[in-house]
Protein backbone atom coordinates (compact mmCIF):
# COMPACT_ATOMS: atom_id res chain seq x y z
CA UNK A 1 0.00 0.00 0.00
CA UNK A 2 1.49 3.20 -1.01
CA UNK A 3 2.27 5.74 1.76
CA UNK A 4 0.51 9.10 1.92
CA UNK A 5 2.91 11.96 1.05
CA UNK A 6 3.91 14.39 3.83
CA UNK A 7 1.74 17.83 3.54
CA UNK A 8 4.58 19.81 2.42
CA UNK A 9 5.74 17.73 -0.34
CA UNK A 10 2.10 17.17 -1.46
CA UNK A 11 2.00 20.63 -1.89
CA UNK A 12 5.06 21.07 -3.98
CA UNK A 13 4.20 17.35 -6.25
CA UNK A 14 0.71 19.72 -6.88
CA UNK A 15 2.29 22.76 -7.44
CA UNK A 16 5.08 20.46 -10.21
CA UNK A 17 1.82 18.86 -11.75
CA UNK A 18 0.12 22.18 -12.06
CA UNK A 19 3.43 24.15 -13.72
CA UNK A 20 3.93 21.22 -15.96
CA UNK A 21 0.42 21.45 -16.95
CA UNK A 22 0.71 24.93 -17.54
CA UNK A 23 3.84 24.70 -19.61
CA UNK A 24 1.92 22.20 -21.78
CA UNK A 25 -1.22 23.30 -22.40
CA UNK A 26 -1.92 25.33 -25.61
CA UNK A 27 -3.53 28.63 -25.08
CA UNK A 28 -7.40 29.47 -25.73
CA UNK A 29 -8.88 29.82 -29.16
CA UNK A 30 -9.17 33.43 -27.64
CA UNK A 31 -6.12 34.08 -27.03
CA UNK A 32 -5.27 36.77 -29.36
CA UNK A 33 -8.55 38.06 -27.26
CA UNK A 34 -7.45 37.83 -24.23
CA UNK A 35 -4.12 39.42 -24.66
CA UNK A 36 -5.64 42.49 -26.34
CA UNK A 37 -7.96 42.68 -23.23
CA UNK A 38 -4.90 41.88 -20.77
CA UNK A 39 -2.28 44.79 -22.96
CA UNK A 40 -5.17 47.25 -22.70
CA UNK A 41 -5.29 47.03 -19.27
CA UNK A 42 -1.49 46.99 -18.60
CA UNK A 43 -0.32 49.46 -21.49
CA UNK A 44 -1.88 52.17 -20.13
CA UNK A 45 -1.84 54.18 -23.97
CA UNK A 46 -4.14 56.29 -25.77
CA UNK A 47 -3.53 54.23 -29.03
CA UNK A 48 -6.15 51.83 -30.21
CA UNK A 49 -4.25 48.63 -28.92
CA UNK A 50 -6.45 46.34 -31.72
CA UNK A 51 -3.96 48.30 -34.43
CA UNK A 52 -1.04 46.62 -33.04
CA UNK A 53 -1.90 43.70 -32.36
CA UNK A 54 -2.11 41.40 -35.71
CA UNK A 55 -3.59 38.00 -35.12
CA UNK A 56 -3.45 35.33 -37.51
CA UNK A 57 -6.85 36.03 -39.12
CA UNK A 58 -5.56 39.54 -39.65
CA UNK A 59 -5.13 39.76 -43.21
CA UNK A 60 -1.53 41.32 -42.70
CA UNK A 61 -0.54 38.82 -40.56
CA UNK A 62 1.37 37.40 -43.14
CA UNK A 63 2.99 39.68 -44.41
CA UNK A 64 4.11 41.37 -41.12
CA UNK A 65 5.53 37.97 -40.41
CA UNK A 66 7.60 37.83 -43.73
CA UNK A 67 9.14 41.21 -43.86
CA UNK A 68 11.41 40.53 -41.74
CA UNK A 69 12.08 37.15 -41.67
CA UNK A 70 15.76 36.95 -43.53
CA UNK A 71 16.18 32.66 -43.94
CA UNK A 72 13.93 31.34 -46.29
CA UNK A 73 14.22 28.42 -44.69
CA UNK A 74 12.47 29.59 -41.74
CA UNK A 75 9.55 30.82 -44.08
CA UNK A 76 7.42 27.46 -45.12
CA UNK A 77 4.44 26.48 -44.31
CA UNK A 78 5.68 23.55 -41.46
CA UNK A 79 7.51 26.17 -39.43
CA UNK A 80 5.30 27.08 -36.35
CA UNK A 81 3.83 30.08 -36.54
CA UNK A 82 2.86 32.67 -33.78
CA UNK A 83 -0.01 33.37 -31.83
CA UNK A 84 0.14 36.48 -32.56
CA UNK A 85 2.40 39.84 -33.72
CA UNK A 86 2.44 42.72 -31.48
CA UNK A 87 4.03 45.71 -32.89
CA UNK A 88 4.36 48.26 -30.18
CA UNK A 89 4.44 52.07 -30.82
CA UNK A 90 5.76 52.79 -27.36
CA UNK A 91 7.91 51.86 -24.74
CA UNK A 92 4.48 50.71 -22.51
CA UNK A 93 3.24 49.14 -25.13
CA UNK A 94 6.28 46.33 -24.71
CA UNK A 95 6.03 46.74 -21.17
CA UNK A 96 2.13 45.61 -21.09
CA UNK A 97 3.30 42.56 -23.87
CA UNK A 98 5.50 41.84 -21.64
CA UNK A 99 3.75 41.04 -18.66
CA UNK A 100 0.76 39.86 -20.23
CA UNK A 101 2.80 37.02 -22.47
CA UNK A 102 4.23 35.94 -18.88
CA UNK A 103 0.63 36.01 -17.40
CA UNK A 104 -0.75 33.78 -20.21
CA UNK A 105 2.49 31.88 -19.87
CA UNK A 106 3.34 31.88 -23.71
CA UNK A 107 7.31 32.60 -24.57
CA UNK A 108 7.95 36.03 -26.16
CA UNK A 109 9.93 36.28 -29.45
CA UNK A 110 11.50 39.76 -29.86
CA UNK A 111 12.32 41.31 -33.45
CA UNK A 112 14.43 43.95 -34.46
CA UNK A 113 15.77 43.64 -37.66
CA UNK A 114 15.25 39.82 -38.54
CA UNK A 115 19.06 39.15 -39.48
CA UNK A 116 19.43 36.07 -37.10
CA UNK A 117 20.63 33.37 -39.14
CA UNK A 118 18.53 30.80 -37.50
CA UNK A 119 15.57 32.74 -36.80
CA UNK A 120 16.22 32.38 -32.90
CA UNK A 121 13.87 36.03 -32.55
CA UNK A 122 11.17 34.97 -34.52
CA UNK A 123 10.45 31.04 -34.22
CA UNK A 124 10.05 28.94 -31.06
CA UNK A 125 8.43 24.95 -30.55
CA UNK A 126 6.75 26.27 -28.01
CA UNK A 127 3.42 28.49 -28.05
CA UNK A 128 5.04 32.10 -28.31
CA UNK A 129 4.11 35.67 -29.86
CA UNK A 130 6.45 37.95 -31.84
CA UNK A 131 7.33 41.29 -30.63
CA UNK A 132 8.46 43.18 -33.73
CA UNK A 133 9.97 46.44 -32.73
CA UNK A 134 10.02 48.06 -36.43
CA UNK A 135 7.73 50.70 -35.06
CA UNK A 136 10.29 51.69 -32.61
CA UNK A 137 12.58 53.27 -34.96
CA UNK A 138 12.94 56.93 -33.72
CA UNK A 139 16.49 57.66 -33.55
CA UNK A 140 17.76 61.26 -31.88
CA UNK A 141 21.18 62.82 -32.82
CA UNK A 142 23.05 65.37 -30.63
CA UNK A 143 26.15 66.61 -32.32
CA UNK A 144 26.96 68.78 -29.27
CA UNK A 145 27.14 66.44 -27.18
CA UNK A 146 28.64 63.76 -29.94
CA UNK A 147 25.45 61.23 -28.74
CA UNK A 148 22.97 59.40 -30.25
CA UNK A 149 19.48 57.60 -29.44
CA UNK A 150 18.40 54.87 -31.18
CA UNK A 151 15.41 52.67 -30.65
CA UNK A 152 15.87 49.39 -30.56
CA UNK A 153 13.67 48.35 -34.49
CA UNK A 154 15.88 51.22 -36.48
CA UNK A 155 18.16 49.81 -38.71
CA UNK A 156 21.61 50.61 -38.23
CA UNK A 157 21.40 52.30 -42.09
CA UNK A 158 18.88 54.55 -40.34
CA UNK A 159 21.25 55.12 -37.52
CA UNK A 160 23.90 56.29 -40.39
CA UNK A 161 21.40 58.03 -42.29
CA UNK A 162 20.41 60.04 -38.94
CA UNK A 163 24.16 60.92 -38.19
CA UNK A 164 25.26 62.24 -41.52
CA UNK A 165 21.91 64.68 -41.52
CA UNK A 166 23.33 66.65 -38.80
CA UNK A 167 27.24 65.92 -38.91
CA UNK A 168 29.77 64.85 -41.90
CA UNK A 169 32.60 64.42 -39.41
CA UNK A 170 30.61 62.09 -37.12
CA UNK A 171 29.84 58.28 -37.22
CA UNK A 172 29.51 54.65 -35.31
CA UNK A 173 31.04 51.77 -35.74
CA UNK A 174 28.35 49.11 -36.56
CA UNK A 175 27.59 46.50 -39.18
CA UNK A 176 28.65 47.05 -42.79
CA UNK A 177 25.01 45.28 -43.89
CA UNK A 178 22.90 48.59 -42.82
CA UNK A 179 19.62 46.70 -42.82
CA UNK A 180 20.48 44.97 -39.24
CA UNK A 181 18.35 45.87 -36.47
CA UNK A 182 19.49 48.18 -34.02
CA UNK A 183 18.62 46.00 -30.77
CA UNK A 184 19.92 42.51 -32.21
CA UNK A 185 23.13 43.87 -33.22
CA UNK A 186 24.46 45.84 -30.48
CA UNK A 187 23.28 44.13 -27.90
CA UNK A 188 25.28 40.57 -29.24
CA UNK A 189 28.44 43.18 -29.77
CA UNK A 190 28.16 44.79 -33.02
CA UNK A 191 30.75 44.74 -35.19
CA UNK A 192 32.10 46.90 -37.93
CA UNK A 193 34.71 47.98 -40.23
CA UNK A 194 35.74 50.90 -38.04
CA UNK A 195 36.56 47.89 -35.04
CA UNK A 196 40.06 48.46 -35.40
CA UNK A 197 40.18 52.04 -34.62
CA UNK A 198 37.19 52.55 -32.14
CA UNK A 199 36.21 49.09 -31.08
CA UNK A 200 32.83 47.05 -31.05
CA UNK A 201 29.62 49.20 -30.99
CA UNK A 202 28.88 47.99 -27.51
CA UNK A 203 32.32 49.86 -26.89
CA UNK A 204 30.39 52.77 -27.59
CA UNK A 205 27.01 52.32 -25.69
CA UNK A 206 26.60 55.00 -22.88
CA UNK A 207 23.26 54.12 -21.14
CA UNK A 208 20.23 51.47 -22.50
CA UNK A 209 16.55 50.99 -21.93
CA UNK A 210 15.11 47.52 -21.55
CA UNK A 211 11.70 45.87 -20.18
CA UNK A 212 12.41 43.91 -17.53
CA UNK A 213 10.16 40.15 -16.89
CA UNK A 214 8.10 42.12 -14.11
CA UNK A 215 7.30 44.96 -17.15
CA UNK A 216 9.68 47.66 -16.04
CA UNK A 217 11.14 50.18 -17.93
CA UNK A 218 14.99 50.46 -16.77
CA UNK A 219 17.72 52.69 -17.79
CA UNK A 220 21.58 52.53 -16.66
CA UNK A 221 21.21 53.77 -13.81
CA UNK A 222 17.92 51.62 -12.80
CA UNK A 223 18.68 48.48 -14.38
CA UNK A 224 22.59 48.79 -12.32
CA UNK A 225 26.02 47.78 -14.19
CA UNK A 226 26.13 44.36 -14.23
CA UNK A 227 23.06 44.20 -16.36
CA UNK A 228 23.95 46.97 -18.22
CA UNK A 229 27.43 45.08 -18.72
CA UNK A 230 25.20 41.90 -20.22
CA UNK A 231 23.23 43.75 -22.75
CA UNK A 232 26.18 44.78 -24.23
CA UNK A 233 27.79 41.60 -25.47
CA UNK A 234 25.38 38.99 -23.94
CA UNK A 235 22.61 39.30 -25.82
CA UNK A 236 19.36 40.91 -24.97
CA UNK A 237 17.13 37.96 -25.22
CA UNK A 238 18.05 36.77 -22.12
CA UNK A 239 17.41 39.50 -20.00
CA UNK A 240 14.36 41.64 -21.55
CA UNK A 241 13.69 43.24 -24.29
CA UNK A 242 15.98 46.62 -25.41
CA UNK A 243 13.89 49.55 -25.98
CA UNK A 244 16.82 51.80 -26.72
CA UNK A 245 20.79 51.67 -26.88
CA UNK A 246 22.53 55.72 -26.18
CA UNK A 247 25.26 55.81 -28.30
CA UNK A 248 28.77 57.40 -28.20
CA UNK A 249 29.33 59.05 -31.91
CA UNK A 250 33.06 59.06 -33.03
CA UNK A 251 34.71 61.48 -35.02
CA UNK A 252 35.55 60.41 -39.45
CA UNK A 253 37.52 62.45 -41.47
CA UNK A 254 35.57 64.12 -44.21
CA UNK A 255 37.25 62.09 -47.07
CA UNK A 256 37.58 58.23 -46.32
CA UNK A 257 39.25 55.99 -48.60
CA UNK A 258 38.29 52.44 -50.31
CA UNK A 259 39.62 50.02 -52.26
CA UNK A 260 38.95 46.29 -53.90
CA UNK A 261 41.59 44.10 -54.69
CA UNK A 262 40.87 40.86 -56.41
CA UNK A 263 43.60 38.23 -56.88
CA UNK A 264 43.09 34.41 -57.80
CA UNK A 265 46.38 31.24 -58.26
CA UNK A 266 45.53 32.67 -61.73
CA UNK A 267 48.19 35.48 -61.16
CA UNK A 268 51.67 36.03 -60.25
CA UNK A 269 51.18 36.78 -56.59
CA UNK A 270 48.99 34.04 -55.77
CA UNK A 271 46.00 34.09 -53.63
CA UNK A 272 48.29 31.47 -51.45
CA UNK A 273 50.55 34.08 -51.06
CA UNK A 274 48.78 36.82 -50.74
CA UNK A 275 46.66 35.68 -47.13
CA UNK A 276 49.56 34.47 -45.89
CA UNK A 277 51.00 38.44 -45.68
CA UNK A 278 47.58 39.23 -45.32
CA UNK A 279 47.50 37.48 -42.32
CA UNK A 280 50.62 39.43 -40.58
CA UNK A 281 49.29 42.56 -41.85
CA UNK A 282 45.74 43.04 -41.44
CA UNK A 283 45.40 42.52 -37.87
CA UNK A 284 48.16 45.02 -37.05
CA UNK A 285 48.95 47.76 -38.93
CA UNK A 286 47.45 51.48 -38.53
CA UNK A 287 44.35 51.18 -36.62
CA UNK A 288 42.71 53.76 -39.20
CA UNK A 289 42.82 50.59 -41.75
CA UNK A 290 40.52 47.81 -41.92
CA UNK A 291 40.82 45.26 -44.65
CA UNK A 292 38.21 42.62 -45.09
CA UNK A 293 39.69 39.35 -46.53
CA UNK A 294 37.23 37.03 -48.81
CA UNK A 295 38.22 33.57 -49.87
CA UNK A 296 35.70 32.54 -52.96
CA UNK A 297 35.77 29.72 -55.12
CA UNK A 298 35.96 29.96 -58.56
CA UNK A 299 36.52 28.43 -62.25
CA UNK A 300 40.09 29.33 -63.61
CA UNK A 301 40.29 32.42 -66.31
CA UNK A 302 43.11 30.59 -67.35
CA UNK A 303 43.15 26.84 -67.59
CA UNK A 304 39.29 26.03 -69.05
CA UNK A 305 37.17 24.51 -66.07
CA UNK A 306 39.60 24.18 -63.92
CA UNK A 307 38.60 24.83 -60.07
CA UNK A 308 40.34 27.75 -57.86
CA UNK A 309 39.85 30.15 -55.67
CA UNK A 310 39.76 33.73 -55.28
CA UNK A 311 40.95 36.47 -52.78
CA UNK A 312 39.47 39.77 -52.65
CA UNK A 313 40.69 42.54 -50.49
CA UNK A 314 38.11 44.89 -49.34
CA UNK A 315 39.30 47.69 -47.24
CA UNK A 316 38.21 51.13 -45.37
CA UNK A 317 40.95 53.85 -44.51
CA UNK A 318 40.10 56.39 -42.12
CA UNK A 319 42.01 58.88 -44.31
CA UNK A 320 43.59 59.75 -47.80
CA UNK A 321 44.70 57.29 -50.85
CA UNK A 322 48.46 58.70 -50.86
CA UNK A 323 48.75 57.31 -47.30
CA UNK A 324 47.00 54.19 -47.50
CA UNK A 325 48.98 53.19 -50.54
CA UNK A 326 52.22 54.60 -49.11
CA UNK A 327 51.49 52.45 -45.97
CA UNK A 328 50.77 49.45 -48.06
CA UNK A 329 53.78 49.73 -50.09
CA UNK A 330 55.66 48.74 -47.19
CA UNK A 331 53.59 46.56 -45.00
CA UNK A 332 51.91 45.06 -47.74
CA UNK A 333 53.58 44.62 -50.87
CA UNK A 334 52.26 41.93 -52.36
CA UNK A 335 49.21 43.23 -52.56
CA UNK A 336 50.28 45.41 -55.19
CA UNK A 337 47.53 47.98 -54.13
CA UNK A 338 47.85 51.53 -56.63
CA UNK A 339 46.15 54.72 -56.20
CA UNK A 340 44.07 54.13 -59.22
CA UNK A 341 42.68 51.12 -57.13
CA UNK A 342 41.58 53.90 -54.49
CA UNK A 343 38.45 56.12 -54.21
CA UNK A 344 38.38 58.93 -52.03
CA UNK A 345 34.54 59.67 -50.65
CA UNK A 346 32.52 60.98 -47.30
CA UNK A 347 31.86 58.16 -44.72
CA UNK A 348 28.65 58.27 -45.22
CA UNK A 349 29.34 56.83 -49.53
CA UNK A 350 31.79 54.63 -48.13
CA UNK A 351 28.25 52.96 -46.12
CA UNK A 352 26.83 52.41 -48.89
CA UNK A 353 29.89 51.31 -51.24
CA UNK A 354 31.26 48.56 -48.75
CA UNK A 355 27.32 46.66 -49.32
CA UNK A 356 27.59 47.43 -53.35
CA UNK A 357 31.01 48.62 -54.80
CA UNK A 358 29.03 50.40 -57.85
CA UNK A 359 26.58 51.78 -55.85
CA UNK A 360 28.11 55.64 -56.64
CA UNK A 361 28.33 55.09 -60.25
CA UNK A 362 24.79 53.40 -60.02
CA UNK A 363 23.82 57.01 -58.03
CA UNK A 364 22.47 55.57 -54.87
CA UNK A 365 22.39 58.63 -52.57
CA UNK A 366 22.26 58.17 -48.49
CA UNK A 367 18.59 57.84 -48.66
CA UNK A 368 18.74 54.03 -49.60
CA UNK A 369 19.80 53.89 -45.73
CA UNK A 370 16.25 54.25 -44.67
CA UNK A 371 14.95 51.07 -46.44
CA UNK A 372 14.68 48.10 -44.53
CA UNK A 373 14.85 45.44 -47.45
CA UNK A 374 11.56 43.64 -47.05
CA UNK A 375 10.81 40.00 -47.84
CA UNK A 376 14.12 39.82 -48.94
CA UNK A 377 14.71 36.16 -47.33
CA UNK A 378 17.28 33.89 -49.25
CA UNK A 379 18.60 30.59 -48.16
CA UNK A 380 21.58 30.37 -46.45
CA UNK A 381 24.14 29.21 -43.49
CA UNK A 382 26.66 30.65 -41.64
CA UNK A 383 29.18 29.55 -39.33
CA UNK A 384 31.93 31.24 -37.17
CA UNK A 385 35.70 30.58 -36.01
CA UNK A 386 38.15 33.08 -34.69
CA UNK A 387 42.30 32.71 -35.37
CA UNK A 388 44.78 33.29 -32.56
CA UNK A 389 47.98 32.27 -34.66
CA UNK A 390 48.76 32.45 -38.23
CA UNK A 391 47.13 29.80 -40.37
CA UNK A 392 50.47 28.17 -41.96
CA UNK A 393 50.68 27.70 -45.16
CA UNK A 394 50.13 23.61 -45.48
CA UNK A 395 46.85 24.79 -43.77
CA UNK A 396 46.05 27.19 -46.24
CA UNK A 397 46.63 24.88 -49.28
CA UNK A 398 44.44 22.52 -47.69
CA UNK A 399 41.80 24.98 -46.96
CA UNK A 400 42.02 26.15 -50.44
CA UNK A 401 41.71 22.19 -52.23
CA UNK A 402 38.85 21.78 -50.44
CA UNK A 403 37.04 25.13 -51.05
CA UNK A 404 37.65 24.54 -54.94
CA UNK A 405 36.33 20.91 -54.88
CA UNK A 406 32.95 21.55 -52.50
CA UNK A 407 32.75 24.38 -54.77
CA UNK A 408 30.06 26.90 -53.38
CA UNK A 409 31.34 27.80 -49.95
CA UNK A 410 33.01 31.16 -49.39
CA UNK A 411 35.35 32.42 -46.11
CA UNK A 412 35.49 36.07 -45.15
CA UNK A 413 38.21 36.73 -42.88
CA UNK A 414 37.67 40.13 -40.62
CA UNK A 415 40.29 41.54 -38.04
CA UNK A 416 39.60 41.29 -34.53
CA UNK A 417 40.75 41.88 -31.25
CA UNK A 418 40.72 40.52 -27.56
CA UNK A 419 43.98 37.78 -28.09
CA UNK A 420 42.17 37.29 -32.07
CA UNK A 421 44.00 38.02 -35.19
CA UNK A 422 41.12 37.80 -36.66
CA UNK A 423 37.23 35.94 -37.12
CA UNK A 424 36.04 33.71 -39.86
CA UNK A 425 32.74 33.51 -41.16
CA UNK A 426 31.81 30.35 -43.42
CA UNK A 427 28.94 31.36 -45.99
CA UNK A 428 26.64 29.48 -48.05
CA UNK A 429 24.02 30.75 -50.56
CA UNK A 430 21.65 29.20 -52.28
CA UNK A 431 18.00 30.01 -54.38
CA UNK A 432 16.01 26.60 -54.25
CA UNK A 433 13.65 25.24 -51.81
CA UNK A 434 14.81 21.47 -52.31
CA UNK A 435 16.05 19.66 -48.79
CA UNK A 436 18.57 17.99 -50.61
CA UNK A 437 19.56 21.09 -51.74
CA UNK A 438 19.87 22.61 -48.13
CA UNK A 439 21.50 19.45 -47.23
CA UNK A 440 24.65 19.89 -49.91
CA UNK A 441 24.76 23.06 -48.68
CA UNK A 442 25.00 23.00 -45.32
CA UNK A 443 27.26 19.59 -45.47
CA UNK A 444 29.98 22.25 -47.51
CA UNK A 445 29.93 24.64 -44.56
CA UNK A 446 30.31 21.71 -41.87
CA UNK A 447 33.06 19.99 -43.63
CA UNK A 448 35.15 23.64 -44.11
CA UNK A 449 34.91 23.84 -40.54
CA UNK A 450 35.86 20.35 -39.64
CA UNK A 451 38.73 20.81 -41.45
CA UNK A 452 39.65 24.10 -40.02
CA UNK A 453 39.45 22.60 -36.32
CA UNK A 454 43.45 22.55 -35.58
CA UNK A 455 43.74 26.72 -37.14
CA UNK A 456 41.07 27.68 -34.60
CA UNK A 457 40.98 29.02 -31.20
CA UNK A 458 40.72 26.32 -29.04
CA UNK A 459 39.09 25.36 -25.19
CA UNK A 460 36.64 26.46 -26.27
CA UNK A 461 36.21 26.79 -29.77
CA UNK A 462 34.75 30.08 -29.95
CA UNK A 463 31.86 31.27 -32.00
CA UNK A 464 30.45 34.73 -33.00
CA UNK A 465 26.98 35.10 -31.04
CA UNK A 466 25.42 37.44 -33.99
CA UNK A 467 26.37 34.41 -36.94
CA UNK A 468 23.93 32.73 -34.81
CA UNK A 469 24.16 28.99 -35.33
CA UNK A 470 22.86 25.59 -34.02
CA UNK A 471 25.52 23.68 -34.64
CA UNK A 472 26.90 24.64 -31.63
CA UNK A 473 24.66 23.36 -29.10
CA UNK A 474 21.02 24.01 -28.19
CA UNK A 475 18.92 24.47 -24.76
CA UNK A 476 16.03 21.44 -24.68
CA UNK A 477 15.03 22.85 -21.30
CA UNK A 478 14.75 19.45 -19.99
CA UNK A 479 16.99 18.52 -17.01
CA UNK A 480 20.02 19.15 -18.31
CA UNK A 481 19.14 22.40 -19.69
CA UNK A 482 22.07 24.38 -18.00
CA UNK A 483 24.51 21.62 -18.74
CA UNK A 484 23.54 22.39 -22.52
CA UNK A 485 23.49 25.92 -22.07
CA UNK A 486 27.35 25.56 -20.97
CA UNK A 487 28.18 24.12 -24.24
CA UNK A 488 27.17 26.94 -26.29
CA UNK A 489 27.34 29.72 -24.18
CA UNK A 490 31.19 28.84 -23.35
CA UNK A 491 31.90 29.17 -27.12
CA UNK A 492 30.00 32.39 -27.23
CA UNK A 493 31.14 34.09 -24.42
CA UNK A 494 34.40 32.28 -23.16
CA UNK A 495 35.01 33.31 -19.62
CA UNK A 496 32.15 36.36 -19.30
CA UNK A 497 29.53 32.80 -19.31
CA UNK A 498 30.16 32.34 -15.60
CA UNK A 499 29.05 36.09 -15.29
CA UNK A 500 26.18 36.28 -17.13
CA UNK A 501 24.93 33.25 -15.87
CA UNK A 502 25.03 34.98 -12.41
CA UNK A 503 23.12 38.31 -13.72
CA UNK A 504 20.39 36.29 -15.61
CA UNK A 505 19.46 34.42 -12.05
CA UNK A 506 19.57 38.00 -10.52
CA UNK A 507 17.25 39.43 -13.03
CA UNK A 508 15.25 36.42 -14.49
CA UNK A 509 15.73 33.56 -12.65
CA UNK A 510 12.29 31.64 -14.03
CA UNK A 511 13.81 31.50 -17.60
CA UNK A 512 10.95 33.45 -19.06
CA UNK A 513 12.99 34.59 -21.76
CA UNK A 514 14.32 32.14 -23.39
CA UNK A 515 15.43 30.67 -26.67
CA UNK A 516 17.61 27.78 -28.15
CA UNK A 517 20.48 29.63 -27.16
CA UNK A 518 19.54 31.94 -24.58
CA UNK A 519 21.97 31.87 -20.96
CA UNK A 520 20.57 29.43 -18.78
CA UNK A 521 19.72 29.51 -15.06
CA UNK A 522 21.49 26.97 -13.13
CA UNK A 523 18.37 24.36 -11.07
Amino acid sequence: MAKPCLPHLCVAFFLLIVSTSLSARPPAPDFPNTFLQCLTQHANSTTPLSNIVIAPTNPSFTTVLQNHIRNAALNSSTTQKPLLIVTPLAEPHVQGAVVCAKTANVQIKVRSGGHDYDGLSYTSDDPFIVLDMFNLSTITVDVKNEVAVAQAGATIGQVYYRIWEKSKVHGFPASVCTTVGVGGHISGGGYGNMLRKFGLSVDNVIDAQIVDVKGNLLNRKSMGEDLFWAIRGGGGGSFGVIVSFTLKLVPVPPLVTVFRVENSLDTNVSAMDLVMQWQQVAPTTDDRLFMRLLLQPATSTVTKGAKMVRSVVVALFLGGANEVVTLLEKEFPLLGLKKENCTEMSWIDSVLWFEDVKSLENGVKPEKLLGRNLNSAGYLKRKSDYVQKPIPRVGLEGLFKMMAELGKTGLVFNPYGGGNLFKVQYSVSWSDALPATAESMINQTRALYTYMTPYVAQNPRSAFLNYRDLDVGVNSFGKNSFQEGEVYGRKYFNANFDRLVKVKAAVDPENFFRNKQSIPVRA
